[in-house]
C-alpha cells in the first residue's frame, strides 16, 4: 500500500483511539483466552484453543493493517481548501438532470464516507466523476445502471 490516505484530524484521532483500544484491551484479552483454552488439556483436540489462535491472529493483521494506514495518512485542514471547484471536503449540491432531483453531499475520504449522513468518497463514480467541477459545470456519471447527469448547483465547506 503506497497510497496517501487523507482524513481530517477528527477522523486521525479516533483510528489512533482504535489502534490504542485493540492493542491495551483487544490483545490482552486475547492472550487471555488462549491462555484459558490451553489450561483445558491436550492442544491436539481443542478447538476453543485453535478458535482463540485465529482470533489473536485476526486482531493482529486488523493491528497491524491500522498502523500501516496510519503511517500513510495526511491531514486535511478546511482553511486550506478552494471552493472555485469540487474537491475533498468540500460540500456540493448536484441536481440528477434526469430526474430533477436536488441532493448535497460532502466529498470524504474512503475512511470518512457515510451516505447516511451525506458524505461520499472521493473515490467512489460519483465522488470522481465531481472532481475538478465548478458550478454550472455537468458532470457526466457512468454507473452500473447507465449514465447519469449532474449538475453542479453549489459548492462550499
Amino acid at each position: 500500500m503506497s497510497d496517501v490516505i487523507y482524513v481530517t484530524r477528527e477522523t486521525l484521532e479516533m483510528m489512533k483511539a482504535e489502534l490504542q483500544r485493540m492493542k491495551t484491551v483487544d490483545r490482552p484479552a486475547a492472550s487471555r483466552a488462549i491462555a484459558e483454552a490451553r489450561e483445558k488439556g491436550d492442544l491436539k483436540e481443542n478447538a476453543e484453543y485453535d478458535a482463540a489462535k485465529e482470533a489473536q491472529g485476526l486482531l493482529e493483521a486488523r493491528i497491524s493493517k491500522y498502523e500501516s494506514e496510519l503511517a500513510q495518512v495526511r491531514i486535511l485542514d478546511t482553511d486550506n481548501i478552494d471552493i472555485s471547484k469540487v474537491s475533498i471536503l468540500t460540500r456540493v449540491t448536484i441536481t440528477n438532470l434526469a430526474t430533477k432531483k436536488s441532493m448535497t453531499y460532502q466529498i470524504v475520504s474512503e475512511k470518512e464516507a457515510d451516505l447516511k449522513a451525506g458524505k461520499i468518497s472521493v473515490t467512489s463514480p460519483i465522488g470522481k466523476g465531481l472532481l475538478g467541477k465548478k458550478e454550472g459545470e455537468v458532470a457526466e456519471i457512468q454507473a452500473p445502471n447507465g449514465l447519469i447527469r449532474f449538475q453542479v448547483e453549489k459548492i462550499s465547506l
